[in-house]
Protein backbone atom coordinates (compact mmCIF):
# COMPACT_ATOMS: atom_id res chain seq x y z
CA UNK A 1 0.00 0.00 0.00
CA UNK A 2 0.87 3.57 -0.20
CA UNK A 3 0.44 6.42 1.91
CA UNK A 4 -1.78 9.77 0.90
CA UNK A 5 -1.21 12.58 2.37
CA UNK A 6 -4.53 14.21 1.60
CA UNK A 7 -5.94 11.96 4.27
CA UNK A 8 -4.26 12.37 7.25
CA UNK A 9 -5.98 12.09 10.50
CA UNK A 10 -4.83 14.29 13.52
CA UNK A 11 -2.71 12.97 16.37
CA UNK A 12 -1.77 14.64 19.64
CA UNK A 13 0.21 11.47 21.17
CA UNK A 14 2.91 12.23 23.66
CA UNK A 15 1.83 15.96 23.47
CA UNK A 16 3.05 16.52 19.49
CA UNK A 17 0.66 17.54 16.77
CA UNK A 18 2.31 15.33 14.14
CA UNK A 19 0.34 13.97 11.18
CA UNK A 20 -0.26 10.36 11.44
CA UNK A 21 -0.25 9.67 7.14
CA UNK A 22 -1.49 6.05 5.82
CA UNK A 23 -3.86 4.36 3.76
CA UNK A 24 -4.76 4.61 0.16
CA UNK A 25 -5.19 3.16 -3.12
CA UNK A 26 -2.78 1.07 -5.10
CA UNK A 27 -3.07 2.85 -7.96
CA UNK A 28 0.37 4.59 -9.38
CA UNK A 29 0.86 8.21 -9.31
CA UNK A 30 2.36 10.27 -12.23
CA UNK A 31 5.76 11.34 -11.10
CA UNK A 32 6.30 15.10 -10.30
CA UNK A 33 9.93 14.72 -11.57
CA UNK A 34 10.98 13.49 -15.23
CA UNK A 35 11.60 9.50 -13.60
CA UNK A 36 9.27 6.80 -13.56
CA UNK A 37 6.86 6.03 -10.45
CA UNK A 38 8.53 4.42 -7.83
CA UNK A 39 6.63 1.27 -8.14
CA UNK A 40 7.40 0.83 -11.73
CA UNK A 41 11.56 1.93 -10.84
CA UNK A 42 11.46 -1.15 -8.07
CA UNK A 43 9.93 -3.64 -11.25
CA UNK A 44 12.68 -2.37 -13.60
CA UNK A 45 15.19 -2.93 -11.25
CA UNK A 46 13.71 -5.77 -9.42
CA UNK A 47 14.55 -3.88 -5.66
CA UNK A 48 12.12 -6.13 -3.84
CA UNK A 49 12.50 -5.00 -0.08
CA UNK A 50 14.99 -7.26 1.72
CA UNK A 51 14.14 -7.64 5.59
CA UNK A 52 17.73 -8.34 6.25
CA UNK A 53 18.29 -5.14 5.02
CA UNK A 54 15.22 -3.59 7.29
CA UNK A 55 13.74 -2.26 3.99
CA UNK A 56 10.77 -0.75 3.91
CA UNK A 57 9.70 1.15 1.05
CA UNK A 58 7.89 4.74 1.08
CA UNK A 59 6.56 4.39 -2.80
CA UNK A 60 4.20 7.95 -2.45
CA UNK A 61 6.37 11.08 -3.87
CA UNK A 62 3.63 13.38 -1.69
CA UNK A 63 4.56 11.75 1.50
CA UNK A 64 8.39 11.91 0.61
CA UNK A 65 8.29 15.25 -0.10
CA UNK A 66 6.53 15.96 3.05
CA UNK A 67 8.85 13.99 5.00
CA UNK A 68 11.18 16.17 3.62
CA UNK A 69 9.85 19.36 4.69
CA UNK A 70 9.65 18.55 7.58
CA UNK A 71 13.93 18.50 8.17
CA UNK A 72 12.89 22.41 7.47
CA UNK A 73 13.92 24.59 5.01
CA UNK A 74 16.69 22.40 2.43
CA UNK A 75 17.33 25.30 -0.06
CA UNK A 76 21.43 25.86 -0.18
CA UNK A 77 21.85 22.68 1.87
CA UNK A 78 23.50 19.60 1.95
CA UNK A 79 21.48 16.54 2.88
CA UNK A 80 23.00 13.29 4.11
CA UNK A 81 20.70 10.42 3.81
CA UNK A 82 20.91 6.94 5.07
CA UNK A 83 19.54 4.22 3.21
CA UNK A 84 17.91 5.65 0.00
CA UNK A 85 16.47 2.24 -1.54
CA UNK A 86 14.84 2.97 -4.95
CA UNK A 87 15.01 6.44 -4.15
CA UNK A 88 12.17 7.74 -3.09
CA UNK A 89 12.97 9.98 -0.64
CA UNK A 90 15.93 11.44 -1.93
CA UNK A 91 13.49 12.41 -4.90
CA UNK A 92 11.44 14.37 -2.13
CA UNK A 93 14.92 16.07 -0.62
CA UNK A 94 15.64 17.39 -4.29
CA UNK A 95 12.12 18.15 -5.59
CA UNK A 96 12.24 20.37 -2.07
CA UNK A 97 15.28 22.41 -2.69
CA UNK A 98 18.59 20.33 -1.18
CA UNK A 99 21.36 21.65 -3.00
CA UNK A 100 22.97 18.20 -2.62
CA UNK A 101 22.05 14.78 -1.08
CA UNK A 102 25.01 12.44 -0.46
CA UNK A 103 23.32 8.97 -0.04
CA UNK A 104 25.01 5.95 1.72
CA UNK A 105 23.32 3.32 0.32
CA UNK A 106 24.55 -0.81 1.38
CA UNK A 107 22.62 -2.35 -1.27
CA UNK A 108 24.23 -2.70 -4.37
CA UNK A 109 21.46 -3.53 -6.01
CA UNK A 110 19.96 -0.20 -5.29
CA UNK A 111 22.74 1.48 -7.87
CA UNK A 112 21.04 1.68 -11.06
CA UNK A 113 17.84 3.37 -10.14
CA UNK A 114 20.08 5.67 -7.89
CA UNK A 115 22.27 6.70 -10.92
CA UNK A 116 19.26 7.29 -12.78
CA UNK A 117 18.00 10.32 -10.05
CA UNK A 118 21.63 11.22 -10.00
CA UNK A 119 21.70 12.04 -13.97
CA UNK A 120 18.10 13.86 -13.31
CA UNK A 121 19.25 15.96 -11.06
CA UNK A 122 22.92 16.96 -12.52
CA UNK A 123 25.63 17.57 -9.91
CA UNK A 124 23.26 17.03 -7.05
CA UNK A 125 23.59 13.41 -5.88
CA UNK A 126 26.18 11.62 -4.44
CA UNK A 127 25.91 7.97 -4.49
CA UNK A 128 28.50 6.15 -1.44
CA UNK A 129 28.11 2.30 -1.89
CA UNK A 130 28.97 1.70 2.15
CA UNK A 131 27.75 0.62 5.40
CA UNK A 132 26.47 3.67 7.00
CA UNK A 133 28.29 2.26 10.68
CA UNK A 134 31.17 2.81 9.06
CA UNK A 135 31.33 5.88 7.34
CA UNK A 136 33.91 9.16 8.05
CA UNK A 137 31.32 11.66 8.07
CA UNK A 138 33.91 14.39 8.33
CA UNK A 139 35.96 13.00 5.33
CA UNK A 140 32.49 12.69 2.89
CA UNK A 141 31.64 16.19 3.83
CA UNK A 142 34.85 18.18 3.30
CA UNK A 143 34.01 21.87 3.06
CA UNK A 144 30.06 21.44 3.50
CA UNK A 145 30.50 21.12 7.13
CA UNK A 146 27.99 23.38 9.33
CA UNK A 147 25.05 23.26 6.87
CA UNK A 148 24.52 19.61 6.32
CA UNK A 149 20.88 18.62 7.38
CA UNK A 150 20.25 15.03 7.95
CA UNK A 151 17.29 13.26 6.54
CA UNK A 152 16.79 9.74 6.50
CA UNK A 153 13.95 6.79 6.79
CA UNK A 154 16.44 4.61 9.05
CA UNK A 155 17.25 1.22 8.61
CA UNK A 156 15.63 0.28 12.09
CA UNK A 157 18.17 -2.45 13.21
CA UNK A 158 20.74 0.27 13.15
CA UNK A 159 18.55 3.81 14.20
CA UNK A 160 19.46 3.74 17.36
CA UNK A 161 23.55 3.26 16.87
CA UNK A 162 23.40 6.12 14.39
CA UNK A 163 21.65 8.08 16.74
CA UNK A 164 23.95 7.70 19.28
CA UNK A 165 26.85 8.13 17.09
CA UNK A 166 26.14 11.60 15.99
CA UNK A 167 24.56 12.66 19.18
CA UNK A 168 27.65 11.68 20.78
CA UNK A 169 29.75 13.42 17.79
CA UNK A 170 32.92 15.82 19.30
CA UNK A 171 33.77 18.52 19.00
CA UNK A 172 30.20 20.32 19.55
CA UNK A 173 28.30 22.07 18.31
CA UNK A 174 28.31 19.06 15.24
CA UNK A 175 29.08 18.70 11.78
CA UNK A 176 24.80 18.61 11.51
CA UNK A 177 22.72 21.68 11.61
CA UNK A 178 19.59 19.99 12.29
CA UNK A 179 18.05 15.66 11.47
CA UNK A 180 15.21 14.46 11.03
CA UNK A 181 15.14 11.03 11.43
CA UNK A 182 12.32 7.80 11.48
CA UNK A 183 12.18 5.34 13.47
CA UNK A 184 9.87 2.80 14.87
CA UNK A 185 7.06 4.71 17.04
CA UNK A 186 8.38 2.90 20.37
CA UNK A 187 11.90 4.15 19.50
CA UNK A 188 10.59 8.12 18.55
CA UNK A 189 8.54 7.62 22.05
CA UNK A 190 11.59 6.44 24.04
CA UNK A 191 13.71 9.79 22.67
CA UNK A 192 11.14 12.49 23.81
CA UNK A 193 10.08 10.74 26.79
CA UNK A 194 9.96 13.19 30.16
CA UNK A 195 10.91 12.27 33.28
CA UNK A 196 8.74 9.96 35.24
CA UNK A 197 7.54 8.01 32.28
CA UNK A 198 8.08 4.19 31.47
CA UNK A 199 9.62 5.52 28.19
CA UNK A 200 12.12 7.82 30.00
CA UNK A 201 15.32 6.02 29.65
CA UNK A 202 19.27 6.46 28.26
CA UNK A 203 17.93 7.76 25.00
CA UNK A 204 16.24 10.56 26.02
CA UNK A 205 18.85 11.91 28.46
CA UNK A 206 21.04 12.05 26.03
CA UNK A 207 19.02 13.00 23.22
CA UNK A 208 17.73 15.72 25.31
CA UNK A 209 20.47 17.19 26.66
CA UNK A 210 22.68 17.84 23.26
CA UNK A 211 19.57 18.76 21.06
CA UNK A 212 15.88 19.47 21.32
CA UNK A 213 14.32 16.35 19.37
CA UNK A 214 10.19 16.76 18.60
CA UNK A 215 8.23 14.28 16.36
CA UNK A 216 7.00 15.88 14.17
CA UNK A 217 4.91 13.49 11.98
CA UNK A 218 3.68 9.96 12.35
CA UNK A 219 3.18 7.26 9.78
CA UNK A 220 1.22 4.22 10.22
CA UNK A 221 2.48 0.51 8.60
CA UNK A 222 0.68 1.07 5.06
CA UNK A 223 2.84 3.80 4.20
CA UNK A 224 5.53 1.50 3.53
CA UNK A 225 6.28 -1.52 1.24
CA UNK A 226 6.49 -3.97 2.88
CA UNK A 227 4.22 -2.74 5.62
CA UNK A 228 5.98 -3.06 8.94
CA UNK A 229 4.23 -4.82 12.08
CA UNK A 230 4.64 -1.27 14.22
CA UNK A 231 3.91 2.54 13.12
CA UNK A 232 6.43 4.75 12.48
CA UNK A 233 7.56 8.58 13.42
CA UNK A 234 9.70 10.97 11.86
CA UNK A 235 11.68 13.09 14.85
CA UNK A 236 13.06 16.13 14.27
CA UNK A 237 16.42 17.23 16.29
CA UNK A 238 17.65 20.61 16.93
CA UNK A 239 21.03 20.95 18.47
CA UNK A 240 21.65 22.88 21.40
CA UNK A 241 24.70 25.13 20.63
CA UNK A 242 25.94 24.30 24.17
CA UNK A 243 24.23 21.74 26.15
CA UNK A 244 23.83 22.87 30.07
CA UNK A 245 25.98 22.15 32.60
CA UNK A 246 28.93 21.34 29.96
CA UNK A 247 29.97 17.82 30.93
CA UNK A 248 31.71 14.97 28.88
CA UNK A 249 29.18 13.16 26.61
CA UNK A 250 31.12 9.72 27.49
CA UNK A 251 30.47 10.12 31.05
CA UNK A 252 26.91 11.20 30.50
CA UNK A 253 26.45 8.03 28.96
CA UNK A 254 28.19 5.92 31.38
CA UNK A 255 26.06 7.40 34.05
CA UNK A 256 22.41 7.07 32.50
CA UNK A 257 23.80 3.46 31.44
CA UNK A 258 24.77 2.76 34.81
CA UNK A 259 21.28 4.32 36.17
CA UNK A 260 19.00 2.73 33.77
CA UNK A 261 20.70 -0.91 33.20
CA UNK A 262 18.85 -1.45 36.94
CA UNK A 263 16.01 1.42 36.51
CA UNK A 264 13.67 -0.52 39.47
CA UNK A 265 16.54 0.10 42.09
CA UNK A 266 17.11 3.26 43.85
CA UNK A 267 19.90 5.30 42.39
CA UNK A 268 22.51 4.45 45.56
CA UNK A 269 22.34 0.68 44.53
CA UNK A 270 22.55 1.04 40.44
CA UNK A 271 25.13 3.87 40.69
CA UNK A 272 27.51 1.02 42.65
CA UNK A 273 28.43 -0.08 39.01
CA UNK A 274 30.63 3.27 38.66
CA UNK A 275 31.52 4.38 41.90
CA UNK A 276 31.81 2.17 45.46
CA UNK A 277 30.15 4.89 47.40
CA UNK A 278 27.67 6.44 45.70
CA UNK A 279 25.83 8.36 48.11
CA UNK A 280 28.35 10.55 48.19
CA UNK A 281 28.15 11.55 44.75
CA UNK A 282 24.46 11.57 44.88
CA UNK A 283 24.95 14.06 47.93
CA UNK A 284 27.20 16.72 45.91
CA UNK A 285 24.48 16.82 43.62
CA UNK A 286 21.44 17.25 46.18
CA UNK A 287 20.19 14.15 45.29
CA UNK A 288 18.21 11.84 47.41
CA UNK A 289 20.04 7.97 46.81
CA UNK A 290 16.05 6.38 47.60
CA UNK A 291 15.43 8.07 44.00
CA UNK A 292 15.37 5.92 40.35
CA UNK A 293 16.91 6.63 37.36
CA UNK A 294 13.31 7.66 35.95
CA UNK A 295 12.80 9.94 38.60
CA UNK A 296 16.09 12.21 37.65
CA UNK A 297 15.36 15.39 35.28
CA UNK A 298 17.99 15.75 32.08
CA UNK A 299 20.01 18.44 33.60
CA UNK A 300 20.19 16.43 37.01
CA UNK A 301 22.15 13.55 35.18
CA UNK A 302 24.47 16.35 33.46
CA UNK A 303 25.11 17.31 37.37
CA UNK A 304 26.09 14.11 38.31
CA UNK A 305 28.72 13.52 34.98
CA UNK A 306 30.10 16.74 36.32
CA UNK A 307 30.42 15.54 39.44
CA UNK A 308 31.87 11.84 38.47
CA UNK A 309 34.31 13.52 36.60
CA UNK A 310 35.41 16.08 38.97
CA UNK A 311 35.57 13.28 42.15
CA UNK A 312 38.42 11.54 40.69
CA UNK A 313 36.70 8.42 41.45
Amino acid sequence: MTAHPDDPQGDNEAGTHAAALGGGSDAPAASEDSLPPLREVIRQHGLSARKSLSQNFILDLNLTRRIARAAGPLTGNTVVEIGPGPGGLTRGLLMEGAARVIAIERDVRCQAALRDIAEAYPGRLELHLADALDADWLSLLGKHQGDVVIVANLPYAIATSLLVGWIETEPWPPWYARMALMFQKEVADRIVALPGSKAYGRLAVLAQWRTQPEIVLRLKPEAFTPPPKVSSAVVLFTPRPAPEPDVSVKTLARITAAAFGQRRKMLRQSLKALTPMPELLLAKCHIEPTLRAEDLSVRQFAELAAAYDGSGR
